[in-house]
């Protein structure tokens, strides 16, 4: 395990520099060799010299102005600073010289007489740099007195939730403020003044809370001493020891260094070897981790025979046999297909293949799903027809790497935020951007950045848009000839090219059916055609359409007509939603696929599985989540085993779902909270959090990293040990002592894992799929010199529009989406301070659609669909064009996917999330569906309050 007494990581100076030109120099004595462009402070650290300093920090560039790095060069005059000097061939550098303590012992003293003495008291004791400095250069007195003027009783800014600024202890060095600009991208911060008025301001001299600071802690983090402090620090005291571990928010994998007191959290701190998040992180990771001991957490087993029933509370045998005799009743009772489940995209890949596997030897049926299916399967079937493999093809670093990115259906500033601040970064570089959505995103113009295309597209004619940007490149002679005649099939290139030079398909043909200019959508074409390495990076806004399959397939023969797979710098790259949505589908979560998406009627494969576990497996594919629930209205599915996702709040046509949650005999539901499906369960199993995990998660690069139990399980097991204890209680036995042995098995049986090991994971800090001997190392970039199924293959996508259109009853188009603060269905979040940023979810809606409708700022509206009718505060923006109205889904009280249809994908019955035809109206009271929502929500807690009362009793005698 990465385990260690808390050090602090060793900071270099300055970042590192990639040149193949060497110089060599000579620093203290020593002969060193470094790339061209290093500074001389970096040298100096290569060689295990530490030069003094406070604003030099290795994960930003230098600054040189707090003077105490200063060197002295043979044969020029001064003592520059080490960090701004780049080294040169024949330098000889002295850092250390009567002279140069002297100078910095009197910079000391400066910083030292406008600073507080209270290092015993101040929460940084112990961490901080300007102490360390100090002792450094020797300081032992200050001449200058406090009698003049100071800033030693400036104002601390408590605003934000969990961290507090206290401008006395500020030194002014910048790196707060570079911080934000650099590595998050911000610019939140600025200086005010100027000379002994300087001082650090958030935004306008506002509090940190009311400025555009996004709290993803980098300013904390790159803070020399507690001006800038988290507040568990503050209230805890530091930390004794930390365990490396993953973020399990979004789609990113960031790696963080749990630092702990025992068995509390004190902080979760950015890794700096992160592999996916190079020491960055959002308020998501970096803060909002307290849910996990929050108080609503349900920590004991529990069971009811219906659900009007009171909860009580069992030991872990009673639910888990109960669970077992109520699964065996029902399949007795109605057949072997009666029963099924849905795997976690939350938990670990172990736990994941966990479920399925019992599903399929313990229940017998591979009636198993998973949210990726109300997600990303149209990207798990898209890429696979035409590149071969269902995942992504680069790593995050390889946007570093990029001229031209597309970004379409995706909000990376809300939904990805670590790698939207190095995307940009790289626009910041240079790089062009085209963003591809119907809402104007954060992208589309912020500090620094500005999008050269917009293309507003209607919502539900993406495919429509991607043939027209296609059938530009086409006509106009920019496909990459050479990397198709080489690499892709002929004969499907030649159909494709043919299908998309059509005269139909040209941007003027398709400007009434998407919406965007026909000028538009020819420059964004001829810029990523001839632009350099071009990436498309895309999310749910492509996927959750009737049409997200096709969309993904034209997305793929966008990327290969213009030649961007294979190298750095371009790709495919989904961004992925939930922490291991990646992992679960890999897992063989979906009901026709054996992990590492190899068809369940495939003999050879199948029978693999079969020897290995010790049963027959079924040969035909079971139930997708939509069709389990219509089989449960029908009377034939009753039972469900449901890990750690809430489909009640998630999936579409709320009532449809909770109608088919009602008819079913048996849910078990495995959770941390009694979430919206578990007020409908039968048996609730308490889950344990990231916090109390082994094992690994997949990010949406394919990169698996470790999850490190950092404290033990709070409510008794672990989640692999309740499936464990499940499977053996049907009869069907599991026998695992450590996550350790069940990645074992999935290398043994899944080839893309086949060279996988918690070994090689610490040792290599992480490992991207496929690995295995051909790539023992594991592959970063995908389709290098050929694709994973032999030649690339175009396919035709021909636009079909969807069924959920605008009409007279339902003129405007509602399409779904995230906010940065919040996450999925708000579990976690909603039970965290960041609340105070995004409390509810509300309405957006252009000023001329609310005008139309007398519609002001603030007002309660009612949104109407076939599906449902729902109310949301309404907020006027211009972010939506007029006709669309957007929403989020993090409340469950909000009921957003009331309204949203049953209409899904063609290919895999993803939801059509994104395009649902509703009608907004001004209303002064909550529709019938929020009513009846707050009275069974109010039973449900009654039900559980009535447990709670209970055991107290038993305990108490009384």
């Amino acid at each position: 395990m990465l385990e260690t007494v808390i050090k602090r990581d060793r900071d270099m100076g300055t970042p590192a520099r990639v040149s193949e030109k060497t110089v060599t120099l000579t620093i203290d004595g020593q002969e060193i060799t470094v790339p061209e462009g290093t500074s001389l402070m970096r040298a100096a650290a290569d060689a295990g010299i530490n030069i003094p300093k406070l604003c030099a920090t290795d994960s930003l560039e230098p600054f040189g102005s707090c003077r105490l790095c200063l060197v002295q060069i043979e044969g020029r005059r001064g003592y520059p600073a080490s960090c701004t000097t780049p080294a040169e061939n024949g330098m000889v550098v002295y850092t250390e010289t009567p002279k140069l303590h002297d100078l910095r012992r009197g910079v000391m003293e400066l910083y030292i007489s406008d600073h507080p003495l209270d290092c015993l008291t101040c929460p940084a004791n112990g961490d901080c740099e300007l102490q360390d400095m100090a002792g450094v250069v020797g300081l032992r007195n200050v001449r200058y007195g406090y009698d003049g003027a100071n800033h030693l009783k400036a104002e601390k800014d408590e605003s934000n939730p969990y961290f507090t600024f206290d401008a006395s202890k500020c030194i002014v060095c910048n790196r707060c403020v570079r911080a934000c600009e650099e590595t998050q991208g911000t610019f939140a911060l600025t200086i005010s003044g100027k000379g002994f008025d300087s001082r650090v301001s958030p935004g306008q001299d506002q509090p940190f809370l009311d400025s555009e600071c996004v709290s993803c802690g980098a300013c904390v983090q790159a803070c020399p001493t507690s001006t800038l402090q988290e507040k568990t620090v503050i209230m805890m005291g530091q930390a004794e020891h930390s365990v490396v571990t993953t973020c399990a928010y979004c789609g990113v994998g960031c790696g963080f260094k749990a630092e702990m007191k025992g068995q509390e959290v004190v902080r979760m701190v950015p890794w700096k070897d992160g592999q996916a998040n190079r020491g960055h992180s959002c308020v998501k990771g970096r803060f909002a981790w307290g849910y996990a001991t929050h108080k609503e957490r349900v920590l004991k087993p529990m069971i009811r025979k219906h659900i009007t029933d009171s909860w009580k509370e069992v030991s872990w045998d009673e639910a888990i046999n109960y669970a077992a005799s109520e699964f065996r009743r029902i399949q007795q009772q109605y057949g072997r297909d009666s029963v099924g489940g849905i795997t976690s995209s939350r938990c670990t890949n172990e736990e994941t293949w966990l479920v399925q596997k019992l599903v399929r030897a313990a229940f017998g049926t591979n009636n198993v799903d998973t949210c990726a299916r109300v997600c990303h399967s149209p990207t798990g079937y898209g890429l696979k027809q035409t590149l071969g493999e269902s995942a992504g093809t680069q790593t995050f670093d390889s946007v570093m790497h990029t001229d031209v990115v597309i970004v379409m259906g995706a909000n990376p500033s809300s939904g990805h935020p670590v790698f939207a601040s190095r995307l940009k970064r790289r626009l910041r570089e240079g790089a062009r951007l085209i963003v591809i959505d119907p809402r104007r995103i954060e992208l589309v113009s912020s500090p620094h950045i500005k999008a050269d295309y917009h293309l507003q597209v209607r919502p539900g004619t993406n495919t429509a848009l991607l043939s027209s940007l296609a059938h530009v490149i086409a006509t106009e002679g920019l496909i990459a000839e050479d990397f198709v005649a080489e690499r892709c099939e002929e004969k499907a290139f030649r159909e494709w090219r043919d299908f998309v030079s059509l005269p139909e398909n040209s941007p003027e043909a398709m400007e009434e059916i998407t919406g965007v200019p026909a000028q538009a959508v020819r420059g964004a074409a001829r810029l990523f055609a001839t632009g350099g390495n071009g990436s498309i990076y895309y999310g749910l806004g492509v996927t959750e359409h009737s049409q997200g399959s096709t969309t993904v397939m034209a997305i793929a023969n966008l990327a290969m007509a213009t030649g961007n797979i294979g190298r750095e710098g371009v790709g495919v790259n989904p961004l992925r939603g939930q922490n291991n949505v990646q992992g679960s589908c890999d897992m063989g979560s979906f009901p026709h696929e054996l992990p590492g998406y190899r068809h369940i009627s495939d003999n050879t494969v199948r029978a693999q599985f079969e020897k290995d576990w010790g049963v027959t497996l079924q040969p035909e594919p079971g139930l997708r989540i939509p069709n389990m629930f219509e089989a449960a209205l029908g009377g034939s599915f009753k039972g469900l085993y449901c890990q750690g996702e809430d489909i009640v709040q998630s999936d579409p046509n709320t009532q449809h779902v909770a109608a088919s949650l009602a008819a079913m005999e048996c849910i078990v539901v495995q959770d941390l909270f009694l979430n919206e499906t578990a007020k409908y369960a039968h048996v609730f199993l308490p889950g344990s959090s990231f916090l109390e995990k082994d094992g690994t998660f997949t990010n949406a690069e394919r990169r698996i990293s470790r999850v490190r139990k950092v404290v033990q399980p709070k409510n008794g097991k672990s989640d692999w040990e309740v499936t464990v204890a499940l499977s053996n209680a049907l009869g069907y036995p599991m026998n695992y002592t450590h996550p350790r042995e069940i990645m074992e098995e999935i290398a043994r049986l899944t080839p893309t894992f086949a060279g996988v090991t918690y070994e090689k994971l610490d040792k290599l800090g992480s490992l991207q799929w496929p690995c295995n001997d051909d790539a023992p190392e594991g592959t970063p970039i995908m389709h290098i010199d050929q694709f994973v199924r032999g030649k690339g293959r175009f396919m035709i996508t021909k636009y079909v529009p969807t069924d959920e259109r605008s009409t007279r009853r339902f003129p405007l188009l509602l399409t779904t989406g995230r906010i940065l603060s919040q996450y999925n269905v708000g579990a976690q979040t909603r039970r965290t301070p960041n609340v105070m940023w995004h409390g509810e979810d509300v309405l957006e809606i252009h000023p001329q659609d609310a005008e139309d409708r007398g519609v002001a700022e603030g007002d309660w509206v009612g949104i109407q669909s076939r599906s449902g009718e729902t109310v949301l505060r309404a907020t006027l923006t211009d972010r939506v064009q007029p006709g669309v109205v957007y929403t989020t889904f993090h409340f469950p009280e909000s009921g957003a996917n009331v309204v949203t249809t049953d209409s899904s994908d063609w290919a895999t019955n993803c939801p059509e999330y994104k395009v649902t035809a509703v009608q907004v109206t001004r209303v002064s009271q909550p529709s019938e569906w929020q009513r009846q929502w707050s009275r069974f929500a109010d039973i449900q807690q009654k039900l559980l309050r009535e447990r709670s009362r209970e055991t107290e009793a038993a305990l108490t005698g009384k």
